[in-house]
């Protein structure tokens, strides 16, 4: 994967959803505005 810069499209990926089965970023192209935040748990590994 190359690096992303502010401004350009997100890769097209999929992660599991809260209501069970999978929720892909282009499900919500044409839509509405999607913005994606990254948190890192304070207890987590990384």
């Amino acid at each position: 994967m190359t690096d992303l810069r502010f401004g350009q499209e997100a890769p097209g990926f999929s992660l599991p959803s809260s209501a069970g089965g999978q929720t892909a970023l282009s499900d919500f192209k044409g839509k509405s505005d999607v913005v994606l935040v990254f948190y890192c748990y304070d207890w987590g590994s990384i």
